[in-house]
């Protein structure tokens, strides 16, 4: 089969496409795991350029074995009225070509977004396609939408057929537990070691990911780093908006200030260059807010990337993590006081037999073995 996959997805620097970096690298390992099972993969993206001024074709261009991205035209532009028109003409764009492109019965997976709920509802209906939904979160127990968007979202939810989901607790949220889903909390591959670790005989930290104050990670991770010894160092990277990054890098200038640890900000990396830095590291920490709404159903994506390059794992306590099949490897601080987690973090024994890499390889093992029978599935009632 070849599997049409839509989604916010991002490869040219120049055109500078809206996207998501971890949705990116959760999209291209599920790609990659669709190829391995010999099917074909053609990536759908509806992204608009962030540019404030220029014009950009759409193409089609092979970017991986078996991996084909198709994009669509976009134009820059910065006033409220043209990012309007920008997302508009995006999704007038894709909804054209689902219905010339797809058939009756043929298996389409959509990252979730609420921007493309009508889009995709509309041209289901039409052309009758099966909607395989992969769902990361709840986008309206993370984010102020209006109701309008609110009941896109549901809408969207209770159109598909089968589901991709991040955590299984998604099921119940959702009631969905009837309907055919397989659960992958993140990726679930290994890296092979590429780099050893800093050897100045500190203990290096490192905090990967968001500075939206929402989730509030790199601000406790960044204040727990101040109740540590001289022997830590804490590495912020990541991304945000301009003012997020002027904030981090202010708490870290006047935390690294008072503190005996060390605290740096090291930007935001990408590929290997993130890979190699996460394996200089000893321990990866997840320290969002556990307050917050999401955290019923979203799975902390840092996680995994900290387990597949083999570093341990320091996290709050929440339940999707808990119950999760990473569970019982990850070591947890149960307040979100910064002198609880370091304790937490001071906890650690990196000299205890450790191997997350074997876990992660036997995770990719059954994910494949699901994803398999879930497109299986799809394929054998289309030919019925």
């Amino acid at each position: 089969m070849k599997i049409k996959y839509v989604a916010f997805y991002h490869y040219h620097s120049v055109e500078n496409r809206d996207y998501s970096p971890a949705a990116t690298n959760k999209i291209d390992y599920i790609s990659n795991s669709i190829v391995e099972l010999g099917h074909e993969v053609e990536i759908i993206s509806p992204s608009w350029t962030m540019n404030s001024q220029g014009f950009y074709c759409g193409e089609t261009k092979e970017i991986a074995n078996r991996i084909t991205l198709k994009t669509f035209s976009t134009f820059g532009g910065s006033s409220k009225l043209t990012r309007g028109l920008k997302y508009l003409f995006s999704m007038l764009q894709l909804f054209i070509h689902l219905l010339v492109k797809t058939k009756k019965g043929e298996l389409v997976i959509v990252y979730h977004s609420v921007m493309l709920s009508l889009p995709i509802r509309v041209a289901k209906i039409i052309k009758r396609f099966r909607l395989v939904l992969e769902i990361e979160e709840i986008y309206q127990d993370a984010q102020t939408l209006s109701n309008y968007m609110k009941k896109n979202e549901l809408f969207l939810f209770k159109a598909a057929d089968k589901f991709i989901l991040s955590t299984d607790s998604l099921k119940t949220k959702l009631k969905i537990k009837n309907i055919p889903s397989v659960t992958i909390n993140g990726i679930y591959k290994a890296e092979l070691p590429l780099n050893e670790r800093f050897d100045d005989n500190k203990i290096h930290l490192v905090y990967a990911g968001t500075f939206d104050p929402k989730k509030g990670g790199v601000y406790t991770a960044i204040e727990a780093a101040g109740h540590l010894p001289e022997k830590y160092h804490l590495h912020v990277v990541g991304f945000g908006s301009e003012s997020q990054l002027h904030e981090v890098n202010q708490l870290i200038k006047k935390v690294d200030s008072i503190s005996d640890s060390t605290i740096t900000y090291d930007g935001l990396l990408k590929g290997k260059d993130f890979t190699i830095f996460l394996q200089k590291c000893h321990i990866g920490l997840s320290t969002q807010n556990p307050e917050s709404k999401y955290n019923d159903t979203s799975f902390p994506s840092k996680i995994l990337s900290y387990l597949a390059n083999g570093i341990r794992v320091v996290t709050v306590r929440i339940r999707v993590v808990e119950k999760s099949t990473v569970g019982n490897i990850v070591i947890y601080f149960d307040e979100p006081l910064p002198e609880k987690i370091a304790e937490a973090i001071k906890s650690v024994n990196l000299n205890e037999k450790y191997d997350s890499r074997e876990l992660l390889n036997n995770l990719d093992e059954k994910f494949k073995t699901e994803i398999n029978e879930l497109l299986e599935m799809n394929y054998a009632k289309k030919s019925v």
